[in-house]
């Protein structure tokens, strides 16, 4: 029997593919229905490991399943490649960020091609290519005309060193995570797309994907959105109104029951009652200034201390009359609602965990049911249900009609209006970056921002990063234009866009990357919504919502007809590996060792990790996700090398629900091959000409039809996992139905061959050809599963004894219910379960369950 040989196979294979140019797609398919699988397109960082290509694998599963089931499909490539990355490596080597990007891009696409992806390479782009975002700035334009892109000041985070912008994730205890400056708060002019005009649609549309998109997304998506319900006001200053500030204090509140219980105003650092403090109060601006350290994020600002300083300054309560002092919080955000909020600590967490530390009055207003009006907040706040105490007019209330009462009362006083709002705001798409999508604005002293009048602005590429900050704002030429209007002397937009953009409509670019529009209107309205997309939930909100929205905006401006571009969503899980390192380097941080260079052997009873190169003991870390910081990846050429592409692909699917992380061990690799092995040693050795048993062939018939349920209901389910280990057990049912003739084992033999393709298609072409059948198992349909042969001969009943399950039973399905009765009472562990008692009754559920009441 010859062994099966992963690296002559794989790469004939792979040949075969390109030879026919397999997978490339036309603009508008061939007739047959059409189905959209994308991959959250990659960032040309240089390599790929084994956790990237399971996301990729996943696609290409649903992607080949779906071609055999007969659909068109479109399975498109291409890279997500702007960004600060690219500059930092130009800065740190010496090199054009391009040059860097595109030889990544070359490096990462032979390295996906290793895995044998379905991908249509004829669609390949990047968004670094202008051809790309020269369509990019076409829309963007039209969007300009539209009023859906404005410029305003806004607060951004500015590292002094880098000179630039930094995402309120680059801050780091205050400092820039690359350069270690203490970061500053700045206003500068920034542009913006109006995403808060689509708050709404954008909540509503989540309906319809429920089903297809997790739960867990489309409620972190409306979270983020946050629209709010509640009461917009304005509190009276005690006395005149401070210097600099309007004449009373507007704030925003979603909770107008719990008014009786506030205890102190709370004002964001960027206030302008603040700003207009600090001025003439050095105290006020040197907490102020310590407020914008900070972070900035609601995540971050939730788990920091809550800490405040007072102004001296009062306002009136609008019910009761009373003086509440106002202090600047730096848990208060400036961006939701209007940056000053009612503090209620006995029934918001934040407000109370700040009125313990100034031992401000924590006035109770809501009672759980069942307590008295002595009911007391001491340890946390109470958010719970109840009814409204010590509140006077609201007093006996529920919540929901405490809110409205309340704001029946102020809209009558003339103090202010119910409202909504959203914590959504206005997407900030600049940055003083190089490596980026020119913004095509042309700025004239005396037309003010005009649109560019020829399309691609391109980068220049003699640039410089000798200097820190923009070098397109020093750039000697590029930047001096003439106005398209008045034809003065004006200049170009030095921003770029944030690479949000980028990502955000390459899914449509995708159905026709050739068109002379942006978007293909023909091609895109055949090819979307994308059917399934697949990526990780770390893009669970920002990606996706942008995404949405750019679809919404694009659609409204005629540039194609889909709201909602992702009709089903998958978010994987990672792929993880141990870590292993030796001591620390310099700065204290763990020397980490690759994996490669790693030897594991139990020595009394411990694992111990050896260097190989030395044979030096390594400390073993903890499983976390490949990366290349960690240095914990395994890169899909050693899978190569060593098992076959097929046997990585196979593991990473098979270990674990595709939705959760996977641990990479060799020895689930190594037990993917040898189920490779297995696969073909049964094609290997068969022999058409075996008569074989009636009987045996009937079973094996039915078992094919089974597995053909089994796998096809797992690859349609994304429990991948599952339809593999239905593959393992297939293999071992045709295995121990030796006795099976040459047809019926053809029959099982070419239903496996097919059911294995998606996962491990090298293999299956191979199987494909050692059977004898006609052309390339890539074209050949799906199998069909018979309803009656695949269903289950025996059913498994759970016995009940009044009620609670006490065993189960395995009986032939259909069984009439006298019959079950029967079996169960001659059960010995029934019989054992029910010593000494009486039987009042058998209630049988047919081929579901069984009850046996007793006394």
């Amino acid at each position: 029997m010859a062994r099966y040989e992963p690296k002559t196979a794989e790469p004939r294979q792979q040949t075969r593919w390109a030879d026919a140019d397999a997978f490339r797609m036309p603009t508008t398919g061939t007739g047959r229905p059409k189905y959209y699988v994308l991959e959250m397109f990659p960032y040309p960082s240089g390599n790929i490991h084994m956790g990237h290509a399971r996301n990729y694998v996943m696609g290409d599963v649903v992607a080949r399943s779906k071609r055999a089931q007969g659909f068109d499909v479109l399975h498109p490539m291409g890279w997500d490649a702007f960004g600060l990355p690219a500059e930092n490596a130009a800065i740190e080597r010496g090199i054009h960020p391009g040059d860097w990007t595109w030889s990544n891009i070359a490096n990462m696409r032979d390295q996906l091609k290793l895995l044998g992806l379905s991908l249509d390479w004829s669609r390949e782009f990047a968004t670094c290519d202008p051809a790309y975002y020269g369509k990019q700035q076409a829309w963007f334009l039209e969007l300009f005309k539209r009023g859906l892109v404005y410029r305003k000041d806004s607060v951004v985070n500015w590292d002094p060193v880098d000179n630039t912008v930094l995402a309120n994730e680059q801050v780091v205890d205050g400092r820039g995570w690359r350069s270690g400056a203490i970061v500053e708060k700045r206003k500068l002019n920034q542009w913006f797309l109006r995403i808060t005009d689509y708050a709404d649609d954008l909540i509503e549309g989540l309906k319809e994907l429920e089903g297809r998109w997790p739960d867990k997304v489309r409620l972190m998506q409306e979270n983020w959105i946050g629209r709010s319900k509640g009461l917009q006001m304005t509190w009276a200053w005690v006395g005149a109104a401070p210097a600099g500030a309007p004449d009373g204090l507007e704030i925003y509140t979603t909770r107008p029951d719990t008014l009786f219980g506030a205890s102190f105003m709370g004002i964001a650092a960027d206030h302008p009652v603040a700003r207009a403090l600090a001025e003439s109060n050095p105290a006020a601006a040197a907490f102020i200034a310590e407020c914008r350290k900070g972070g900035s994020t609601q995540a971050e600002i939730d788990q920091a201390e809550k800490v405040g300083f007072d102004t001296g300054l009062k306002v009136v309560h609008p019910f009761d009359g009373r003086e509440v002092s106002v202090w600047i919080a730096n848990f208060i955000l400036s961006e939701y609602g209007t940056g000053a909020i009612f503090g209620c600590p006995a029934h918001d967490q934040r407000d109370f965990e700040f009125a313990t530390k100034y031992k401000l009055p924590i006035i109770p207003v809501v009672r759980p049911d069942g307590a008295d009006d002595n009911f007391a907040v001491e340890t946390e706040a109470y958010t719970g249900p109840g009814t409204i105490f010590h509140s006077d007019f609201l007093n006996g209330l529920e919540i929901e009609a405490a809110k409205a009462e309340a704001i029946a009362r102020i809209e009558a006083a003339g103090q202010g209006q119910g409202a909504t709002i959203y914590r959504l705001r206005d997407w900030g798409v600049s940055r003083q970056r190089y490596w980026g999508c020119p913004i095509p604005v042309i700025h004239c002293p005396t037309c003010g921002a005009q649109p560019a009048d020829q399309l691609p602005v391109e980068l220049p590429k003699d640039v410089t990063f000798d200097i820190p900050g923009n070098p397109l704002d020093r750039h000697p030429t590029w930047k001096h234009v003439k106005c398209p209007s008045c034809h003065g002397d004006a200049t170009r937009e030095t921003d770029t866009l944030d690479t949000f953009v980028d990502s955000s409509w390459y899914f449509a670019r995708f159905a026709d990357p050739t068109a002379e529009d942006p978007i293909s209107r023909e091609a895109a309205d055949h090819w979307l919504p994308v059917d399934q997309y697949i990526g990780g939930v770390e893009h669970a909100v920002l990606h996706l919502l942008y995404a949405r929205f750019i679809s919404r905006a694009l659609s409204d401006a005629g540039l194609m007809n889909v709201k909602e571009p992702f009709a089903g969503l998958f978010t994987q899980g990672m792929v993880v590996h141990e870590t292993y390192f030796d001591g620390v380097d310099s700065v204290g941080k763990p020397a980490w060792v690759e994996p490669a260079d790693v030897r594991i052997e139990t020595v009394d009873g411990k694992r111990v990790a050896t260097r190989l190169s030395d044979g030096k003991v390594l400390s073993i870390g903890d499983i976390e996700k490949m990366s290349k910081s960690k240095k914990n990846v395994v890169a899909p050429q050693e899978i190569v090398d060593t098992y076959g592409v097929d046997a990585g692909r196979l593991f990473v699917l098979s270990d674990s629900p595709p939705e959760r992380d996977v641990q990479w061990t060799p020895g689930g690799v190594e037990g993917a091959s040898r189920f490779v092995q297995r696969v073909w040693n049964e094609f290997d050795s068969f022999d058409p000409a075996v008569p074989g048993d009636e009987a045996v062939n009937a079973s094996l018939l039915r078992e094919t039809h089974k597995a053909i349920k089994a796998v096809t209901e797992g690859v349609s389910g994304f429990r991948f996992n599952s339809a593999i280990a239905k593959l393992y057990a297939f293999v071992a049912t045709v295995r121990d139905h030796g006795k099976a003739g040459g047809a019926a084992k053809r029959e099982a033999l070419s239903a496996m061959a097919r059911l294995v393709a998606p996962f491990t298609p090298h293999l299956a072409e191979e199987c494909w050809t050692r059977l004898g059948e006609e052309g390339m198992v890539l074209d050949a349909p799906w199998p069909v599963f018979d309803p009656a042969l695949a269903a289950d001969d025996e059913v498994t009943l759970p016995i009940q004894v009044n009620g609670k399950r006490r065993g189960e039973i395995r009986v032939a399905r259909g069984l009439e219910p006298a019959e079950v009765e029967a079996i169960v009472m001659a059960d010995p562990e029934v019989q054992a379960r029910l010593e000494g008692l009486t039987v009042r009754k058998i209630v049988v559920v047919k081929d579901r369950i069984v009850n046996v009441v007793v006394a």
